[in-house]
Formats: C-alpha cells, sequence, structure tokens
C-alpha cells in the first residue's frame, strides 16, 4: 500500500486553520504528507505548506468551495479519491471537516475513525490510538485495503516546523456540479468575545458545579481577565444552563494545552480530565481535599473556591500593577 498521506486543508478567513497544520504535521511524521487546499484563497496558500510538511499540494482556486455547504468539496475530494488511493485521509476535528468526512465515508465505503489522539503505522498497518468511554484508550484500524478516513482531536499534535522544504504543487481542474451548488451559505456570523480565543489561550481558568450558582462565574472570568486568560467550563454547568456550549472543556467539548490551566470548583471527572490533560501546569482549587482533580493539579489548594479567588485575583492584578 502507497504510504502517501492527505490532509485536507480549511481556510479561516483566507489562511490555513492551525488544526489542519497540526494535522499535516503529524502526516509528514508518518509518510509522505500531501495537502488538498480548496477555496478562493487556495493558490495563495499552497506554496506556503510545504514548510508544514506537505510535499505536493493539490489545489482548486474556486470560490465555490467558499460559498456552498460541504457538498463541492465531498465531490471533488471523492473523484479524487478513486483516482489516486492515497493509505490515508486525516482530517482535523471541526464542524466542516467531520461533515466532509461523514458523507465521503458513505460515497466511497472508506471507513472512518474519529476523536484520534495518536497514529502509526506498522508495517501497512495502521494504528490509531481512541479515547474511549472517559477511561479507556483503545486501539483501532482499517481492516480493509484501500484508503481510510481519521479524523483527529484538536490539540492532539503541534505545528511542526519544515522550514525550507518547497512542496510540488498540481492545479485541479475540476467541474463543481450544479448538485454540489444546491446550498449556499448566505451569511456567516462570528460571535463577538473578548480576551483570547479558549482553544488558543495560554492561560485558562475553569469552573465547576463547586462554584454553586451561575453568578458565582464571573469570579471564574475576573480571574481569567486578570491573568489575561480565556475562562472554560466543566459540561456540568454548561448542561445546566450557566454558559453557552463554546465554554465547555473536556471529551465533548474543546480541548485546551495552556501553559497553565486553573480548575476551580472542578472535582475532575475523566470526560473533563480528557480535555486539558495536557495542560504544562495544573493548579486545582477544592474543597474536597479527595477530589480527584488533585491527582493531576501540580499544585493544589484545599478550600472554597468563592473566597479563594477573589483573592487571587486582587493579588494578581497588585503584581501586575
Amino acid at each position: 500500500m502507497s504510504n502517501t498521506i492527505w490532509v485536507l486543508i480549511e481556510l479561516e478567513n483566507g489562511t490555513p486553520a492551525r488544526s489542519s497544520l497540526e494535522v499535516l504535521g503529524k502526516a509528514a511524521k508518518l509518510g509522505r504528507a500531501e495537502a488538498i487546499v480548496l477555496g478562493a484563497a487556495a493558490a495563495e496558500v499552497a506554496p506556503s505548506l510545504g514548510e508544514y510538511g506537505a510535499e505536493k499540494v493539490y489545489v482548486h482556486a474556486d470560490a465555490a468551495y467558499d460559498n456552498y455547504l460541504t457538498l463541492p468539496a465531498v465531490e471533488t475530494l471523492s473523484n479524487l479519491l478513486k483516482e489516486q488511493q492515497p493509505a490515508l485521509l486525516l482530517m482535523a476535528t471541526t464542524y466542516n471537516l467531520r461533515d466532509i468526512a461523514a458523507r465521503l465515508n458513505v460515497r466511497n465505503n472508506l471507513g472512518l475513525i474519529t476523536d484520534a489522539t495518536d497514529l502509526a503505522f506498522n508495517g501497512n498497518e495502521l494504528s490509531v490510538t481512541v479515547p474511549w468511554g472517559g477511561e479507556n484508550v483503545v486501539t483501532a484500524t482499517h481492516p480493509q485495503q484501500g484508503t481510510g478516513i481519521v479524523l483527529t482531536r484538536p490539540k492532539a499534535f503541534s505545528v511542526e516546523n519544515y522550514a525550507g522544504r518547497t512542496a510540488e504543487i498540481e492545479t485541479l481542474n475540476a467541474t463543481i456540479s450544479a448538485e454540489a451548488q444546491a446550498i449556499k451559505i448566505v451569511d456567516t456570523v462570528e460571535v463577538a468575545s473578548e480576551g483570547p480565543a479558549l482553544e488558543d489561550a495560554n492561560v485558562v481558568v475553569s469552573g465547576g458545579r463547586g462554584l454553586g450558582k451561575a453568578e458565582n462565574f464571573r469570579l471564574v472570568e475576573e480571574l481569567a481577565t486578570a491573568l489575561e486568560g480565556a475562562p472554560g467550563a466543566t459540561r456540568a454547568i454548561v448542561d445546566a444552563g450557566w454558559l453557552p456550549y463554546s465554554y465547555q472543556v473536556g471529551q465533548t467539548g474543546k480541548t485546551v494545552k495552556p501553559t497553565l490551566y486553573i480548575a476551580c470548583g472542578i472535582s475532575g471527572a475523566i470526560q473533563h480530565i480528557a480535555g486539558m490533560k495536557g495542560s504544562k501546569y495544573i493548579v486545582a482549587i477544592n474543597k474536597d481535599e479527595h477530589a480527584p482533580i488533585f491527582s493531576l493539579a501540580d499544585f493544589g489548594v484545599v478550600g472554597d473556591a468563592l473566597s479563594i479567588l477573589p483573592q487571587l485575583t486582587e493579588e494578581v492584578k497588585r503584581r501586575k500593577a
């Protein structure tokens, strides 16, 4: 089987998404990494992808990929996969790429593994590491011959630097059918926010059920602001309606890897830990000295987050002043 690994590069405002570059770097470690970039800015982006591991880049600079919902990309990729048959198609886990992966799987019976945190080839056999049920990790593979698809968990890999590598560029001339242009994107709405994005923040301060009630989450936000970080939350308080899903850290939320993670009133359920255990330093504040979060923490404070957080925030402000 070919050791060629394709990575579909998602574009955000005309530039490659960091999540796609993380996957491209991993592909370059596994074999021959080739990128596919689609959209109006594709031709401009393509030459830079060699520096992130791509040895070849397929380009189709058509605005239809930007203006219509996933179907143009599915059609183009489906035809290209049949022609080239790479060993693997790797994609980051985002809303659009999940949709594309699912449609490609159904159309071509390729086999799809999701939520991967690592991949390796043992000869021609692919081994994919996948967290399972919160507490377990399993190894999955594609038993059938031909291209398989793997969606990777956000932040599972780092962006790699291949300075000096120049990728071969191949321009695609595929015609996009009228059927693929059936669902048009009418408008894109961005939610206004202050401070760094949760998944990119160098400091994350998260709150859990131990905060008692929704209005106490402001204490988490105030400390996050003082530290120039981002506030996060557990699934429990998101499900309780305290905060929107965009705040959720964990197995079914966002995966974060900040330098500093402060867990406030969080017991440490395995589902939450799955989304933040890659943090460099973890500080836990909890009244329960037996809370599981303390086994993961580099520094633990046994006490009421409601009284500790205001003092900590004021001390941070004082030292910064």
